[in-house]
């Protein structure tokens, strides 16, 4: 089972993702519509988190990503498929020591607007954001060796935050 490691965010999270797109635009190059650092280790004011770069890929069309799937395993990529998420793609590196979880999704798919929402909102709601990263340090403690407890424990704050960050794009940005 896959411990749960938190660590003080930093800025080499950034760096590496940076990497990682660079490599992710080789490879995918003119059916990447768009590319985004997300997830706590992309919101410096979260304090806390994994340190597996979460990346979001937007294509033109999410049938062509399978035919990807064999030079992603060449660089430790694991074609997942839709892993539960209709309309997505998702490819974890690392095995039991993750490092990039990569989601992608085809134009339109509302997951991509959710993901941007919640990190625009925790870049700028610092508080809901150093409350989330306390709350992740505080579940990894509880449940070291039980990764799925913390993720199950963690959901019910992150739905909360989706609900919220959601309202305020609406509010703020105009939807």
């Amino acid at each position: 089972m896959r411990k749960t490691l938190i660590l003080p965010w930093t800025e080499d999270w950034a760096i590496l993702y940076i990497r990682e797109e660079k490599i992710l635009k080789e490879i995918f190059n003119d059916k990447i519509v768009d590319i985004f650092h997300i997830g706590s280790t992309s919101i410096p004011g979260i304090g806390f988190a994994k340190p597996i770069i979460d990346i979001l890929i937007v294509v033109k069309d999410i049938k062509i990503v399978d035919s990807f799937n064999e030079q992603l395993q060449d660089i430790g990529y694991e074609p997942r498929g839709e892993n539960g998420i209709a309309g997505r793609r998702y490819f974890p590196k690392g095995q039991e020591h993750r490092t990039h979880h990569v989601h992608i999704y085809q134009v339109g798919h509302v997951n991509i607007k959710t993901h941007l929402d919640f990190k625009d909102y925790l870049m700028a709601h610092r508080e809901d954001a150093a409350s989330y990263g306390d709350l992740k340090r505080r579940l990894a403690k509880q449940f070291p060796e039980d990764h799925y407890k913390y993720q199950e424990e963690k959901q019910v704050i992150v739905d909360e935050l989706v609900k919220k960050a959601i309202k305020w794009a609406l509010e703020c940005k105009g939807g």
